[in-house]
């Protein structure tokens, strides 16, 4: 099922749950965010060194200017100043909206800041719906799209791929939920609960696979819900809708660590299971600008802005040693 929401009320109600970043967080950090007022959730990120600017002012870290990856451009890139870039403004940390609720910020974004330094571009943003970015791509209205994106064998059809970061998904549960098993880790734990995924997700797949396998096994089927953007998710969960958001283990981890008394992670898996995935900056297939962007990467990489992007949003369980240019995807579907 699928609701719709005001975009600016959906957005307030994600960031009630996930203004401060906690350290530790992709390893679900124990660190204590036990509090009921803004100021309260500050104070305890701040008392664990990492707190986020949601400002559209946001002193973004930079790499500098690589010579060899400049030099892999393709012609129609050399002269242009610019690098237009698509990314679906959805939630914490990865990507969101700024207090200004028009500039896009968080990993993703900063990100893609990485690569056109490296490149010796300005970004220009493109806040694109998740359902939009493969139009916006193929046809050329934006060069890359940087929005936690898995590699698979599909995509590579029509997009190049640079990876920058693993795949990981997690169970997101209302604290206290009884009915849910205390951890989610094969799919008998989740017969008959009522789960939200994304469409057209990797999450989607596996969730769909896994009840296929309970169904065969003679177990209660999922009941799966289908919600636009995370507010309502969240709404969902918070009032026993839905037993359990399955989807990046980024954005559940944070919520938990946040709010801890409201949110609890019952269980990861890599978004490739049973194999392994990796998210990656998209391109157009054929033009000839992925080399260009892995050897920018691989420069943020080995000056340290890489990991730095990665600890700012509490993503370094999930970094990489090195970006691939259209590395191994999950397999197409039989």
């Amino acid at each position: 099922m699928t609701r719709t929401t005001d975009p600016r009320r959906s957005r307030l109600l994600a960031a009630a749950v996930v203004l401060p970043l906690v350290a530790g967080l992709a390893a679900c950090s124990s660190a204590s965010a036990d509090s009921d007022t803004d100021s309260d959730q500050q104070a305890a990120a701040q008392k664990a060194g990492l707190t986020v600017n949601t400002s559209p002012d946001q002193d973004r870290i930079h790499t500098t200017k690589d010579d060899a990856a400049i030099a892999l451009l393709p012609a129609a890139y050399k002269d242009k100043d610019t690098l237009k870039v698509a990314v679906s403004a959805y939630v914490a940390p990865l990507a969101f909206l700024a207090d200004d609720e028009k500039t896009p910020i968080g990993n993703e974004t900063d990100i893609a800041q990485l690569v056109g330094d490296a490149l010796g571009k300005k970004v220009e943003w493109e806040v694109t719906a998740w359902a939009d970015w493969p139009l916006a791509l193929s046809s050329g209205k934006v060069d890359a799209i940087v929005s936690n994106v898995t590699v698979t064998e599909e995509r590579k059809e029509t997009i190049d791929f640079s990876s920058y970061r693993n795949d990981e998904l997690g169970w997101l549960v209302k604290t206290g939920n009884t009915k849910v098993p205390a951890k989610i880790e094969k799919p008998a734990d989740i017969e008959g609960l009522t789960v939200a995924v994304g469409s057209g997700t990797n999450q989607e797949k596996i969730l769909l696979e896994w009840d296929k396998e309970n169904k065969a096994a003679g177990l209660k089927p999922v009941k799966i819900e289908y919600f636009e953007n995370d507010g309502d998710t969240i709404l969902a969960l918070q009032s026993g809708r839905i037993d359990t958001s399955f989807g990046p283990n980024a954005t559940a981890a944070y919520k938990a660590a946040v709010s801890p008394k409201d949110f609890t992670v019952v269980g990861t898996l890599n978004g490739g299971w049973p194999a392994t995935a990796q998210i990656a900056v998209g391109t157009k297939k054929g033009n000839d600008l992925a080399p260009a962007i892995t050897a920018a990467l691989n420069h943020a990489f080995e000056d340290g802005s890489y990991a730095k992007v990665l600890e700012r949003w509490g993503l370094t369980a999930e970094a990489i040693t090195k970006s691939e240019t259209n590395p191994p995807g999950l397999p197409k579907e039989s």
